[in-house]
């Protein structure tokens, strides 16, 4: 056999080769590009878990910091009572005198 016949055997086969090595350079770049997206995808994820881990806290301390703020606003009352019958008491005393 010459070169001729040849010829279109060779050139399916280097067609069909071709064809093939193209299918699996795109295959393999959508398998990266799922992996890609799917490594970003978990890394928002975990960062949204974070944020509300975090806003969990501010809500618990917000919550803290409210009931200290009622301790003292009824500390502020009864001091302010005190204050007010130990002027009652003065007056009285100045009265007296």
């Amino acid at each position: 056999m010459d070169f001729a016949t040849w010829t279109p055997f060779i050139t399916a086969i280097a067609a069909i080769s071709g064809i093939l090595l193209g299918w699996a350079g795109r295959s393999r770049s959508i398998r990266q590009d799922v992996e890609r997206r799917a490594s970003a995808d978990a890394q928002q994820r975990a960062d949204v878990e974070y944020i509300k881990r975090g806003v969990d806290d501010i809500r618990f301390e917000q919550k803290a910091q409210g009931k200290r703020i009622d301790e003292l606003s009824d500390r502020v009352t009864r001091v302010e009572e005190s204050a007010k019958q130990a002027h009652k008491r003065l007056d009285r005393i100045d009265d007296e005198n």
